[in-house]
């Protein structure tokens, strides 16, 4: 009964009283409240929008169209006016790969591509990199050029490499210009994973548009699995320890302990992680429940045993990405050992780049380069034997790095990352001192401990669960689905939290 009191409150206080007021927040755009996969007001709209889209399921141009629309609605909840960026992009690549497609002239061919990629990169270089430009000119020159107020447009650098992946294929001859506009539009545009991935290609989706839709008991079981998993992931896990313990170490690491200081580094290793892949998870789901096959974006980063393992297993959809359109497009390893460690390096500068306008995102694209250079190097060298025991070593010394690596990533500048740096070199063991720190944060530790344990269940373990998930009857799992947005909702301290990709 007082789960049932609960839930009526939490839908009070979420949702509150209908009028029209409501109405009109529910549908217009609000800078402070964005539309989150996380949010009580996705789960009532989405229900609403898939009850019509399974009704829907046998008329295709009709369900193109609807689903369209919704994504578009979806994107203007979550990013405002820079909706029509959105079209005006999927227009311009849509004509200009239909130019390039269509003409026969080499010369032409390469121009409408040299055009698309200036247009898609002078926009996404416009919107994220004017500022860090202005602010660079500034320092080196004594400048005294005013900041431009701009707001970076939700998940463009997702798109922007999404539509260009489809115009540098066309223009590749690898594959065909989409029946109409109104099938690339619901490619670009697809709300599952329009904000923050994955990245998804046009030889991949683009196939699946022209599909009858089908969708099986296993499909169905399997998202509702992965929506699941992705929202404890992300609205229990990662803003839980981010809000309780993360977020206040790195606003003042000299304020904490040195125990503390590396158990937030750890912790926001686990953090990002969660975020992330639980958004991925929840993408990846609800894309199922509508028919679609979306990618994998991550196979458990953290087992690697070197770095080239972890970016295969890490953003799978972005090092892909960047290998098949950056690196190989440099020349990739085809011109010599000196020219493949250079285009090793600068695609992952470059992808430090496209996280952020910063140069904090440059030295973690620096580092990563950095390593896989020197792992390219000395594997020519060093054959190390194949067993537990190294295998284990690998893993442990791997991971240090990329949650050394992480603190540049998440730190506000430089002084504070140097700073968690410096507290962490000052540790030593102090039994009395860690267990009291275990014990006042032993909620954000035991999630911590959680995070490490879910992400080393072995494969067969997870299909154990979804299997087990599988046999549970529907009504179960609709009431589960809704105990764990409650479980979120009783959890947030201060509404649904933004994932941390949103900003890139």
């Amino acid at each position: 009964m007082s789960a049932l009191f609960s839930l009526q409150n939490w839908f009070l206080e979420t949702v509150g009283i209908v009028d029209l007021e409501t109405l009109k927040n529910w549908f217009t755009y609000n800078p402070k409240q964005p539309l989150l996969f996380n949010s009580a007001l996705f789960l009532g709209l989405f229900l609403i929008f898939y009850a019509i889209y399974i009704l829907s399921r046998k008329t295709h141009y009709f369900r193109i169209t609807y689903v369209v629309l919704f994504s578009l609605f979806f994107y203007y909840k979550c990013s405002g006016i820079y909706f029509w960026l959105l079209i005006f992009s999927s227009v311009v690549d849509y004509a200009l790969s239909r130019l390039i497609f269509e003409e026969t002239k080499q010369g032409y061919r390469k121009f409408y591509m040299i055009l698309s990629l200036l247009i898609n990169l002078g926009m996404l270089a416009y919107f994220k990199y004017t500022n860090f430009l202005i602010d660079n000119f500034n320092t080196l020159f004594d400048g005294t050029m005013k900041f431009e107020d701009i707001i970076l447009p939700v998940g463009i650098s997702f798109y922007t490499f999404q539509t260009l992946s489809y115009t540098i294929d066309v223009y590749r001859r690898e594959l065909e210009p989409t029946k109409s506009f109104m099938d690339f539009l619901f490619f670009v545009s697809f709300f599952p994973q329009l904000v923050a991935g994955p990245i998804v290609r046009a030889s991949d989706f683009i196939p699946q548009i022209y599909e009858k839709l089908k969708l099986t008991k296993e499909d169905f079981n399997r998202a509702l699995f992965l929506i699941i998993g992705g929202l404890i992931k992300k609205a229990v896990i990662s803003d839980y320890i981010s809000t309780n313990f993360v977020d206040r170490v790195f606003d003042a690491p000299n304020s904490y302990t040195a125990f503390e200081n590396l158990m937030a580094s750890y912790g926001y290793a686990i953090q990002i992680y969660c975020d992330f892949s639980g958004y991925s998870d929840i993408a990846i789901g609800l894309a199922l429940l509508m028919g679609f096959w979306l990618p994998d974006n991550f196979r458990t980063p953290y087992q690697s045993g070197s770095i080239t393992e972890f970016w295969r297993r890490w953003h799978i959809s972005l090092s892909t990405w960047l290998r098949d359109y950056l690196y190989i497009s440099m020349g990739g390893n085809r011109k010599g050992k000196i020219r493949t460690y250079f285009n090793l390096f600068m695609t992952m500068l470059l992808g430090g780049l496209w996280h952020g306008a910063s140069w904090k995102f440059v030295v973690w694209g620096v580092l990563h380069g950095l390593a896989l250079v020197v792992e390219k190097f000395f594997g020519q060298f060093i054959k190390l034997p194949k067993n537990i025991f190294i295998r284990t070593i690998q893993v442990v010394l791997t991971f240090h790095f990329v949650v050394f690596c992480w603190l540049f990533f998440r730190a506000k500048d430089f002084e504070t990352a140097f700073q968690v740096i410096q507290n962490i070199g000052k540790l030593t063991f102090d039994f009395n001192q860690w267990q009291t720190i275990i014990l006042g944060y032993k909620n954000v530790f035991l999630l911590i401990a959680i995070g490490v344990i879910w992400h080393f269940i072995p494969v067969k373990g997870i299909a154990f669960m979804q299997k087990s998930f599988s046999s549970i009857p529907l009504l179960v799992k609709a009431i589960l689905l809704g105990l764990i947005y409650w479980v979120v909702y009783a959890t947030a301290s201060a509404g649904a939290q933004p994932f941390i990709y949103f900003q890139f």
